[in-house]
């Protein structure tokens, strides 16, 4: 996750994401670097505009919460009555165990 982070601290700095730049931001952190994960995160961002992808997590992540909160499940709140109906059963067959 540490690569992650400093591909995304190069780009907020305005760096070239390249092996040895994200091997400095871990080195820097006070971290053992690893080359093979730095070569791994340099390749699979290659040809990525990080901020682009941000840019539309967050519009993403904004619409989530409006659309669950507009469609409010029927499902949901049957299941409730049933799991309420369950227990009140259950706790009545308990109480008949302790008088006989």
């Amino acid at each position: 996750m540490e690569y992650v982070y400093a591909a995304l601290l190069l780009d907020a700095a305005g760096k070239e994401i390249n092996e040895q730049n994200i091997l400095e931001v871990i080195k820097a952190a006070g971290m053992s670097p690893d080359e093979a994960q730095a070569k791994a995160i340099v390749s699979s961002l290659k040809g990525v505009n990080i901020k682009e992808v941000i840019k539309n997590a967050q519009s993403v992540q904004a619409a989530a919460p409006q659309q669950a909160a507009a469609a409010p499940g029927k499902a949901e709140k049957k299941e409730e009555k049933k799991e309420d109906k369950k227990s009140e059963e259950e706790a009545a067959g308990g109480l008949a165990g302790l008088f006989g």
